[in-house]
């Protein structure tokens, strides 16, 4: 082609893992039994009253144009969801209701970004974290987290990457993809720092609802005002309400960024779908057993997936504690020989072991991580099973 494109967006990254997925569904599609582990969403469908809700909108003719940030009444729903559960007072012009937290998170960068702004994200980070900062001219600056420290960042491995660019850091828990959940106590240190540096936060909660161990979830923005001040925070409908397809997220922030993320929306999408945000109202103020009653279900295959992976040859886990994902530690088999090939790094074993066990696995390589494979457990419990069974089978054999 003769017309140049976009040099910016020329220079973002193809998924690393779309060769996988192709793979899998290709293989699907000639009747292999493929297990799928890459699923980034709850497998259960949308509660009925929520369901029920859109559709008595449509009934009443609900579906033309809202404002483009919102309905006040998902606005009103969202501040006192987020006085109920994190203690935070937000008025409704603080809002921005988003086509899913991925669009609150590229509203975000595009308001508080400049270019060459630097933007601290965490190893292993959510996959489209990077793009969506290139995206907004922005320069990521990396920080890896250790395994032996459930892959969190620390202040004093935050504290040696800010400079006078550092614009903001994106922190995520529960974390994708490794189930991280910040302690109350890491959660303030971190704070402090950024208060300190006047760094805005950019807090991806998105998980909230689904943390199993004894620390409960904390917002980084309930510290004190300062902090909130700095703090963009970023929810939705998706993994806590089984919603993914609606796409509903939502950001709450000082009125200056609102004002400029609600001007970006309004020229870029305008509002969020329709029936979805009536949904989405049901889902905040109705019956909340849903949550309960997938988290049980969750923590059961959760429990089984990491003892179960801990006793395959070459292979280990640590325990995640918020999410539906575990990093599975490959580091044993990289560089070794598996069905006559050497396999190198995580796409390799990936495509490895999608060939020989028909289980699609993520490759960490796409999480910045190339030591682990993401398994979600966002699966049956008798396909987690089935599925580490082959896995089990295939190295055992390999690595006798």
């Amino acid at each position: 082609m003769s017309i140049e494109l976009s040099k910016k967006h020329l220079n973002l990254s193809p998924s690393m893992t779309l060769s996988i997925a192709a793979k899998a569904a290709e293989m699907k599609a000639q009747g292999n039994d493929v297990i799928g582990f890459g699923v980034g969403e709850p497998d259960f469908n949308t509660p009925q009253h929520i369901i029920d809700k859109a559709i008595e909108a449509m009934d009443k003719g609900l579906t033309g144009y809202t404002a483009a940030s919102g309905t006040p009444e998902l606005k009103k729903a969202i501040c006192n969801k987020l006085q109920k559960d994190n203690g935070l007072e937000y008025s409704p012009n603080q809002i921005i209701v988003s086509n899913g937290a991925k669009h609150s998170i590229y509203n975000a960068l595009q308001a508080i970004c400049n270019p060459g702004d630097e933007v601290i994200i965490g190893i292993p980070y959510w996959v489209s974290y990077p793009e969506l900062v290139k995206m907004a001219d922005g320069e990521p600056v990396y920080i890896e987290g250790k395994e032996e420290n459930e892959f969190k960042m620390t202040p004093e491995s935050i504290k040696k990457k800010i400079t006078p660019k550092t614009k903001a850091i994106l922190l995520n828990s529960p974390g994708n993809p490794t189930g991280t959940v910040y302690t109350k106590e890491e959660l303030r240190a971190i704070a402090e720092l950024m208060a300190e540096h006047n760094i805005i936060i950019i807090s991806d909660e998105i998980y909230e609802k689904l943390i199993y161990g004894e620390e409960p979830h904390v917002s980084v923005a309930s510290f004190n005002e300062k902090i909130k001040d700095l703090t963009i925070v970023v929810n939705g409908l998706s993994k806590g309400y089984a919603m993914t397809g609606w796409r509903i997220g939502y950001t709450a922030s000082n009125k200056e960024i609102a004002k400029v993320m609600g001007n970006i929306q309004s020229h870029a999408t305008s509002n969020p779908n329709t029936m979805a945000q009536y949904a989405s109202v049901e889902a905040l103020e109705g019956d909340q057993s849903s949550i309960e009653e997938m988290k049980v279900e969750f923590n059961k295959r959760r429990q089984f997936m990491v003892k179960r992976i801990n006793e395959i040859k070459g292979v280990s886990c640590i325990e995640p504690q918020g999410a539906f994902y575990v990093m599975m530690n490959i580091k044993e088999l990289k560089g070794r020989t598996l069905a006559g090939k050497k396999v190198n790094n995580s796409i390799e074993i990936a495509e490895m072991i999608l060939e020989k066990t028909q289980v699609a696995l993520v490759p960490g390589i796409a999480f910045g991580s190339d030591d682990y494979l993401r398994l979600s457990y966002a699966n049956s419990l008798e396909n987690i099973k089935t599925g580490l069974n082959r896995i089990d089978d295939f190295l055992s054999k390999e690595l006798e």
